[in-house]
């Protein structure tokens, strides 16, 4: 029996203590197995209370822990992430039965400059600019849960721009990448993975590529995106046209006898019944 303060107390059956133990235990095992014990303890050292999550200060809170094993599986280990991160997924797709899948941006506040990707940049959620990482995310999303499938840290030009930084951090040449082409690498993962979810919802910072919008319908995958409204598009039953040939220069190409219309001009008149 255990005080809580007003003359309360409250009991713990210590038979459900364990319980929870073995089942974590067990979860662990079986998310976690492809990596190595290191990274178990690196797993553990990320759950301690602690504000900083660097691996000093995480050895030091971890019983036993040693500094120099969880920085070489940090920056060394040849173990392919993937595995772990398939057995997530699959797991909460199980649990939730996602209606959309939504791609959005996650930020990671950073004190220094030295973890990889970090630079000074926006963050919509806190409105501000501060030294931060940014990875592209997919989340698998109902009505009241959000839960992230796949993620990959998107790298900015300063960082890409300098080589020899990147080499410093074990970074590979050429790896800068579009948000929104990171979005499709990580959509074709789950796609490989057989996970599947009726629409993808992004926003404005993916809706307004059209290489992005046309890959997305090249994949049969239906979406909602948002838009500035100042695109301009023609009409679906719009055909173009064929003008006659002058016999002199080039052929002549295709084209629509009307100019395209901005999105938004083209959306109020049709009304909020015709979306589609």
């Amino acid at each position: 029996m255990f005080p809580v303060g007003g003359g309360q107390s409250f009991r713990v059956d210590l038979r459900e203590v364990e319980q929870l133990r073995g089942e974590s235990a067990e979860f662990v095992a079986d998310v976690f197995g492809a990596l190595p014990w290191r990274g178990v303890c690196y797993l553990r050292g990320l759950m301690l209370d602690g504000r900083r999550k660097s691996v000093q200060p995480m050895a030091k809170r971890l019983p036993g822990g040693n500094m120099q094993t969880l920085q070489q599986f940090v920056n060394q280990s040849p173990r392919d992430p993937l595995p772990v991160r398939r057995q997530i997924a699959e797991r909460l797709t199980e649990v939730i039965t996602p209606e959309v899948r939504v791609i959005d941006g996650v930020s990671f506040p950073k004190c220094g400059r030295a973890s990889v990707g970090v630079a000074r940049q926006y963050c919509g959620a806190v409105d501000n600019r501060a030294n931060r990482q940014i990875a592209v995310s997919v989340h698998a999303v109902t009505d009241t849960v959000p839960c992230p499938l796949n993620w990959q840290l998107c790298l900015p030009r300063e960082w890409t721009d300098e080589p020899d930084r990147c080499r410093r951090a074990g970074v590979p040449n050429d790896v800068h990448q579009e948000k929104w082409r990171l979005a499709l690498g990580l959509l074709d993962t789950l796609t490989d993975w057989q996970l599947k979810a009726p629409v993808v919802v992004a926003d404005v910072g993916y809706g307004v590529s059209t290489p992005f919008r046309i890959s997305l319908e090249e994949r049969g995958l239906a979406c909602v995106l948002t838009l500035t409204g100042n695109e301009v598009a023609h009409l679906k039953d719009a055909e173009p046209h064929q003008p006659a040939y002058g016999g002199l220069g080039p052929p002549t190409l295709p084209r629509y006898r009307a100019p395209p219309r901005a999105v938004s001009a083209l959306a109020l008149e049709a009304g909020a019944g015709r979306f589609t």
